[in-house]
This record gives C-alpha cells, sequence and structure tokens, in this order.
C-alpha cells in the first residue's frame, strides 16, 4: 500500500459542515444521550490517519444496529463455515436455527459426506434451565457422531442460558472427545457477553489457538510460497476468486480460515510463511498470536475493485522473491485490460455518484476503493462494530471532512442521507427498509443481497453490475424520496 496519502475532498463538504450537520441531530436528543453519542459521530481527519471517533462501546437499546452478540461472532463468522466439522449450537433452537445461512459461507464437497453446513442444536427447554444442560449435550455429541461419522471435528457453541446456568460445557467437551476420539471444541461464547458479535470473534479466536492450531501438521512439503488466507469466509464464493488469484500469482495458499475451510488446515497453519488477512477485524487476534508464537507475519490485503487489488498484491510481492514479482506483474497486465472494460461500460453510468456506507466489519473501508473506481464517491462511512484500529484504517480511505459514524440510530442515518442526498446506501440487512422507504437506491453489502462473489478481479465486474442495477434501476422513478 501507498505510504502518501493523496488528499481527497468532496465538493460543499467541509468540517464546518459535517459537523454542523451532526449537531443538528444530536440537539434531537436529551442531554445525557447527547453527551452519550456526541463522540461517536465525527467529521474524518483523512491526513491525520488516526481515528476521530469513539468506538466498542455498549449498544443503547433501542438503536437500528442490533449488532449481534458474542454467539453471532462466533458461529455466524468463525466457526460456522467451517465445512468438515459438526457446529452444535448449545442453548435454544431460537439461535441455532437464526444463525443457519445468514451470510451465505458458500462450500464445496457433499453434504453429510465431507460438509456439513446445517444445523445442529441441544433445543434448550425450561427442564434444562433447572436441571442443567450437559446430559442432553452428551447425549447430542453422542448422535452427530454417530449419524456423520467423516465429520473432522465437532464444535460446541453456547447460547446465552449456558453461561447464566453454568454448564460445564468443557468438561463434557473433554470426556466426550475422548470417548468417541473425536475433537469436540467447546467455545464459550454466550450471547450477552463484551458488547458486540466482536467479542464472539476473539474469543473463537482464542479457542482455535487453544484447540487446534498445531495440533496437525500439513501432509505435503513446505515450501517458500506457502500462504494461509485469514478472515475469508466465502460469502457468495468470495474465497473461489481470491484463493485463485493468489494461486496464479505463484503462492500456494494452504489454508482458508475459515469459509469453505478445513479444520485440519487450519490446524497446519502454523507451518506457512505468511498470513494474508482479509478481514482484520475478525482475525487479528490470530494473526498476532502466530507471529508472536511461531514468527509467522501477517498483512492486511484489500481485493475490492482494481485499484486495491493492484496495490495489495504489489504490497503482498514485495514480501517475496523475484519469481513472485514478475508473476504478480504479469497477473496484473493480464487482468488490467479486463477490469478497464469494465470501468468503461459503468463508469458512464455510475460516475459523479455518491455513497454511504455502513456495515459491520471490515467494508466501510475496504470497498470505497471500488466506488472509486466506478467514479463514485463515499459520503459517509462508519461500522456496527469496530474498534479505533478499525478507524485509524479507515480516515485514510475516506475523503476529508466527510461523516464518520460508530453504532449510528436509525435518526442518525436518516438525518444524515437527508442532508448528504446519496444516491446509494450500501449497508447491512437491517437498514434495508428505512432507506428504500425513503427512496432510496440500497445495496445490501453484509453478504452481497444474494449475489457475488465481489473479491478479486472475478468479483469486481459482479459488483460493478449489482452497483449499477441498485443505482439505476427504472423502479426508483416509481418512489418520490424525500428530499
Amino acid at each position: 500500500m501507498s505510504e502518501k496519502i493523496e488528499k481527497k475532498t468532496v465538493a460543499g463538504i467541509t468540517k464546518e459542515s459535517t459537523q454542523a450537520m451532526i449537531d443538528e441531530v444530536l440537539a434531537v436528543y436529551p442531554e445525557k444521550s447527547r453527551k452519550k453519542r456526541a463522540p461517536h459521530l465525527a467529521p474524518n481527519d483523512q491526513l491525520s490517519g488516526k481515528t476521530c471517533v469513539k468506538s466498542n462501546k455498549k449498544t443503547v437499546p433501542g438503536v437500528m444496529s442490533a449488532r449481534g452478540c458474542a454467539y453471532a461472532g462466533a458461529k455466524g463468522v468463525v466457526w460456522g463455515p467451517i465445512r468438515d466439522m459438526v457446529h452444535v449450537s448449545h442453548g435454544p433452537v431460537g439461535c441455532g436455527w437464526y444463525s443457519w445461512g445468514t451470510r451465505r459461507n458458500l462450500m464445496s464437497g457433499k453434504l453429510g459426506v465431507d460438509q456439513f453446513g446445517m444445523q445442529f442444536t441441544s433445543d434448550f427447554q425450561e427442564k434444562d434451565i433447572v436441571y442443567g444442560g450437559d446430559k442432553k449435550l452428551k447425549v447430542l455429541l453422542n448422535e452427530a457422531k454417530e449419524l456423520f461419522p467423516l465429520a473432522k471435528g465437532i464444535s460446541v457453541l453456547s447460547e446465552c442460558p449456558v453461561g447464566l446456568i453454568g454448564d460445564d460445557i468443557n468438561s463434557v467437551a473433554k470426556q466426550t472427545s475422548k470417548e468417541l476420539d473425536i475433537p469436540i471444541i467447546p467455545c464459550n461464547c454466550e450471547g450477552f457477553r463484551g458488547v458486540s458479535q466482536s467479542l464472539g470473534h476473539h474469543i473463537s479466536n482464542d479457542t482455535i489457538r487453544d484447540y487446534i492450531i498445531e495440533t496437525r501438521e500439513f501432509a505435503e512439503p513446505i515450501g517458500p510460497y506457502d500462504i494461509a488466507l485469514i478472515g475469508e469466509y466465502n460469502i457468495g464464493g468470495d474465497a473461489w476468486s481470491t484463493k485463485p488469484l493468489l494461486e496464479e500469482c505463484g503462492f500456494n495458499v494452504k489454508a482458508v480460515w475459515t469459509g469453505d475451510g478445513e479444520m485440519e488446515r487450519i490446524a497446519a497453519t502454523h507451518q506457512v510463511r505468511l498470513n494474508v488477512i482479509h478481514c482484520y477485524r475478525s482475525m487479528n487476534y490470530m494473526c498476532k498470536v502466530m507471529e508472536e508464537k511461531y514468527g509467522i507475519p501477517w498483512i492486511e490485503l484489500n481485493f475490492f475493485g482494481p485499484t486495491k487489488i493492484r496495490e495489495s498484491l504489489r504490497a503482498l510481492a514485495a514480501l517475496f522473491d523475484d519469481t513472485i514479482k514478475e508473476k504478480v506483474e504479469a497477473v496484473i497486465a493480464k487482468y488490467d485490460a479486463e477490469m478497464q472494460k469494465v470501468i468503461e461500460e459503468y463508469k458512464p453510468r455510475l460516475d459523479g455518484k455518491s455513497v454511504m456506507l455502513y456495515v459491520g466489519g471490515l467494508r466501510p473501508r475496504h470497498t470505497i476503493g471500488a466506488y472509486e473506481d466506478l467514479g463514485m464517491t463515499c459520503v459517509g462511512s462508519g461500522y456496527e462494530f469496530a474498534h479505533s484500529d478499525d478507524y485509524d484504517r479507515t480516515a485514510p480511505e475516506m475523503p476529508e471532512a466527510t461523516v464518520v459514524y460508530d453504532d449510528a440510530s436509525e435518526l442518525e442515518m436518516e438525518h444524515f442521507a437527508h442532508v448528504l442526498k446519496p444516491d446509494l446506501v450500501a449497508s447491512g440487512i437491517k437498514e434495508k427498509y428505512l432507506f428504500q422507504k425513503m427512496g432510496l437506491p440500497f445495496r445490501q453489502m453484509h453478504s452481497w443481497d444474494y449475489s457475488g462473489p465481489y473479491h478479486g478481479y472475478k468479483g469486481f465486474p459482479i459488483f460493478a453490475r449489482d452497483i449499477d442495477m441498485a443505482i439505476n434501476s427504472p423502479t426508483w422513478k416509481l418512489v418520490k424520496s424525500p428530499f
């Protein structure tokens, strides 16, 4: 990535105008609420490269974000995409069912044979709350092993009641693992822990560290270009775009964490030369652990849009020899012409359009470059459950003085949209209805609105097509916006 930051500005947007917009919405709140929310809203200071808002604080009940719990971060993000394990939701059926299929983590293989993208729940009832669910869990684990003997392991992910009544899933997992001769990994990720799903990511990373990593070794010899793709969940097939791209550049992708992932390859990742991380928020913990314990360096890359892909591949190549550098340049040259055709097709329809972003993890910063490739401008960006280091990485990507919002409320987002009048809102699942009722084109950037992939050279044409369809659909002529 370039160390020099080129200042980006948006006509009509200054720090004074953005602060005035923020002050307007804050004025509606009671004094106590206003004082609490003010540090979470600010104009961007691009050149500083520093966060300008507070983050990772407890959500105020009733706001729109409903940003997920620790269980959601563990089951829905980290563990669920591993295809060759059975994932058990220990608790009431609701959480287990809700976690199913919500992020479209695509899997290869045959269901029930070498992939297990289905739901297992202990279906807690009132009697389990009173008498405990340890025995029920043990029965479930035995049944899972009997039904699916080819599974490489079982994860046990605890929901809220399990932690509240003090069920000891760790001892049950340890004992049953010995009896069944299969790895059973307990993850104490009760939903009430922490302030958002972010803690679920961290707990899951720690669990992988304690129970999985270094328990296996790769069967094949270790090579100089062995890498692991970390924080890639194969949403809409993203990993199936990114992994072949890296391999075309000469790298040997030994493991993917955790989209379409395999437990035994994850367990052997301590043998790779480099960790390439995509979703920093969910997996940076493991990258840092492997760097400290095994001396494996890591690099954060961005594969959204040709500009960022080009920068990322060159940054990656700079860590290796001339052979890799030459292959990377050849790959870039090969795809640059294709990407230019995509830009020439869609940029005339999208040039000058503006977008507001608001998603859970890394996308409010990673996708900015892809929109800019199409001639669009980001006028606002923020996260549901980011930390300060996420905003540190966001500041250089966003134009100067544009609004930054953390864990925003419905009131705030509606007001910002009224003032900024974006041509597109690209956000999570829950925000769709607010903006569509406002007559604003919307693109769901949590799981690609049932499209994808969006990563890599394979994904950019799909991304450009989808953004064009969202903004230029004739249906918006039938809806009158309030401004």
